[in-house]
C-alpha cells in the first residue's frame, strides 16, 4: 500500500493549489456579496469553470472516461489530495466540475444510461453546461434505509407516472439544474431491495413543484436543500435509468464514491481550520502570553493535528482499495471514514472557534460554515448511525468466520483452574 504522490498527481496538486490561490481564494468575497444581493451564481463562475477546463483541471474526479469524454482520467486515490484542496472553500468543486451531487449522478448515469441519456444527460453534465440533483429522501419515512422510500413511479402505457415527497435535495434550487434522478418503487410487492428503480426527470415537467428551499442550521444555501412534490408527473418510458428493480443497487453504487468524496473534501476542511487556529494563537495575547503559550491551546492544536493525519491516512486506504477491489468490497471502509471523519471535522473546527472566541462565531472567519457542514455531514449520506450499524455488522460475521481459530489459547477459566 504506497500513498506517495505520484509525479502526474503532484503536478495536478501544484495545479490545483495554484489556481485556488489565484482565482478562487480572491472572489470568497465577490461570492458572498453576490449570493447575498440575490445573484447566482456569481457572474464570474462561468469564467472561472472555462478557465479550469482549458488548463484540463477538469471532471478529475471520474475514473475511466472514454477518450470521446473530456476529463483527466485519475485513481480515487490520485484524486484524494485534489479533493482535499477544493475542500477549503465550499463552492470550489464546482468550478472544477468536481461537485455533488453532480458527480455521484454522472456516475451513475456512466455505468447505466442508455446512448440517448448519455447523449442527453451525461455529455452536457461533463462539459458543465447544466447542473443535477438527485431525489432520493422522504420526509414521511427513515431513508437512510433507502428500502423504505415511497414515491411511487407507475407505468402507463409508454410512460411513467410519478407521485411522491422529495426534500433536502441539493442543487434542486440552482438556476442550470435541468433534471432530476427520481429514486422511487416500481413494484411495491417485489423483494425488499428489488422494489426501487431511477428515472430521470426533467426539472420542467408538469407536476413537479418546489415547495421550498429548507434552510439547514438556520443557513439557506443558494443552490437549495429543497423540498419537492412529485404530482403526477409523467415521463416517457425511455428516461428508466437501468431496468426496474435496479434502484437501490445504483444507490449504493453511487453513495459509495460519493461518501469518500465528502471526506476527502472534509479533511481540507479541517486542514483550514487548523491554519486559521494556529495563525491566530500565535497573533493573540491573554493574560500577558500569547495563546498556544497557554497549555490548552497548544494541545488543542497537537490534537487536532493528530487527528487530521489519522483520518487522512483511513481517507486514502479507502480510495486505494476502492481502486483495487471496488466500493462494494471497501464498504466496511467506506462506513468507517463518513462516521470518523466528520467527526474529526466538527471537533477541530470546534476548537479553532474557541481560539477565535465570538468572532469565530460570525461571518468574519469560515468556521462557523466549516462546523455548519461537519454537523450536517454526520447526517448527509446515512447518518452516524447507520454506518456503526454497518460496521459492528461486519465485524460480527469476520467473528463467526474465525470462531474456533483461537482454541489452541487458554480460556480466563483454564487460566483459573491452573493457579
Amino acid at each position: 500500500m504506497d500513498f506517495a504522490y505520484s509525479e502526474r498527481t503532484q503536478s495536478l496538486i501544484n495545479q490545483v493549489r495554484q489556481f485556488m490561490d489565484s482565482h478562487i481564494v480572491p472572489r470568497i468575497g465577490e461570492w458572498q456579496r453576490s449570493v447575498a444581493d440575490g445573484v447566482y451564481p456569481p457572474p464570474f463562475i462561468a469564467d472561472l469553470k472555462a478557465l479550469a477546463q482549458e488548463e484540463g483541471l477538469w471532471n478529475l474526479f471520474l475514473p475511466g472516461l472514454h477518450d470521446d469524454e473530456p476529463g483527466t482520467r485519475l485513481t480515487n486515490l490520485e484524486y484524494a489530495p485534489l479533493a482535499e484542496i477544493m475542500g477549503r472553500v465550499h463552492w470550489a468543486s464546482e468550478i472544477f466540475n468536481c461537485n455533488a451531487p453532480d458527480t455521484g449522478n454522472m456516475e451513475l448515469l456512466h455505468l447505466f444510461a442508455t446512448p440517448e441519456q448519455n447523449t442527453r444527460r451525461l455529455q452536457p453534465l461533463l462539459r458543465g453546461e447544466i447542473r443535477s440533483a438527485f431525489a432520493m429522501t422522504e420526509p414521511d419515512v427513515a431513508s437512510s434505509d433507502a428500502s423504505n422510500i415511497q414515491t411511487l413511479i407507475q407505468r402507463d402505457g409508454d410512460d411513467y407516472v410519478i407521485n411522491g415527497r422529495k426534500w433536502f435535495i441539493t442543487n434542486a434550487s440552482h438556476p442550470d439544474c435541468a433534471f432530476l434522478i427520481v429514486m422511487g418503487k416500481t413494484d411495491p410487492d417485489a423483494d425488499r431491495h428489488r422494489q426501487q428503480s431511477m428515472i430521470i426527470v426533467p426539472f420542467d415537467t408538469p407536476g413537479v413543484e418546489m415547495v421550498r428551499n429548507i434552510p439547514v442550521m438556520n443557513h439557506i444555501a443558494a443552490e437549495g436543500h429543497c423540498e419537492l412534490l412529485l404530482r403526477n408527473v409523467r415521463v416517457p418510458a425511455s428516461n428508466l435509468l437501468g431496468t426496474e428493480g435496479d434502484g437501490f443497487m445504483m444507490a449504493q453504487a453511487r453513495l459509495g464514491p460519493g461518501r469518500v468524496h465528502h471526506c476527502m473534501r472534509a479533511i481540507g476542511m479541517a486542514e483550514l481550520a487548523l491554519e486559521l487556529m494556529v495563525d491566530r494563537a500565535q497573533e493573540r495575547k491573554t493574560f500577558g502570553r500569547y495563546l498556544h503559550q497557554h497549555g490548552s491551546i497548544g494541545d488543542g492544536i497537537a490534537r487536532s493535528r493528530m487527528e487530521i493525519e489519522q483520518a487522512r491516512l483511513l481517507v486514502l486506504k479507502t480510495a486505494w482499495m476502492i481502486d483495487q477491489v471496488g466500493a462494494r468490497e471497501a464498504r466496511r471502509e467506506i462506513a468507517l471514514i463518513k462516521a470518523v471523519v466528520p467527526e474529526m471535522l466538527g471537533k477541530v473546527v470546534d476548537r479553532a472557534m474557541q481560539v477565535f472566541g465570538a468572532m469565530g462565531l460570525t461571518p468574519d472567519t469560515p468556521l462557523a460554515d466549516l462546523w455548519t457542514g461537519a454537523r450536517a455531514l454526520r447526517i448527509a449520506d446515512g447518518p452516524d448511525e447507520v454506518h456503526l450499524r454497518s460496521i459492528a455488522r461486519l465485524e460480527l460475521g469476520s467473528s463467526a468466520e474465525r470462531r474456533g481459530s483461537s482454541s489452541d489459547y487458554l480460556t480466563p477459566a483454564d487460566v483459573l483452574r491452573r493457579q
